[in-house]
């Protein structure tokens, strides 16, 4: 595990997104552009869209503790990677007109996962 401060700093940029996606973003205060979004994911009632929210915000956050912890690196970059790829499909499939920039979120999330991958790579030598 690379404990050089280049590594700490890296796998905290990786657990901040997390924890901002996840706290803030989700679960307070919650930002009504990601409510819309899950709101209008098919087969899911409107009474349990909060805690949808609830649990993919505390699930975000999990991540985020792993990341830091710099445990099982690849697998969780494995995990980031399937939620990234998931979490922007689903976005773009249920919620695009509720994205105002479709293109800065898929390029930015592909910087996102280099990063994640780049952290592992170099973790592992």
């Amino acid at each position: 595990m690379n404990r050089t401060w280049r590594g700490w700093a890296a796998r905290w940029a990786i657990a901040l997104v997390w924890f901002y996606e996840g706290f803030w973003c989700k679960i307070w205060p919650g930002r009504a552009d990601q409510r819309a979004i899950v709101g209008d994911v098919p087969f899911l009632p409107g009474w349990a869209v909060t805690g949808a929210l609830l649990a993919i915000g505390l699930a975000e956050v999990a991540i985020g503790v792993w990341v830091l912890s710099g445990r099982r690196a690849r697998e969780a970059a494995v995990v980031q990677t399937v939620l990234v790829v998931a979490f922007n499909m689903g976005g773009l499939l249920f919620g695009a007109d509720r994205i105002d920039e479709p293109g800065r979120l898929v390029t930015q999330d592909l910087a996102f996962l280099a990063l994640i991958w780049l952290v592992t790579r170099t973790e592992a030598e």
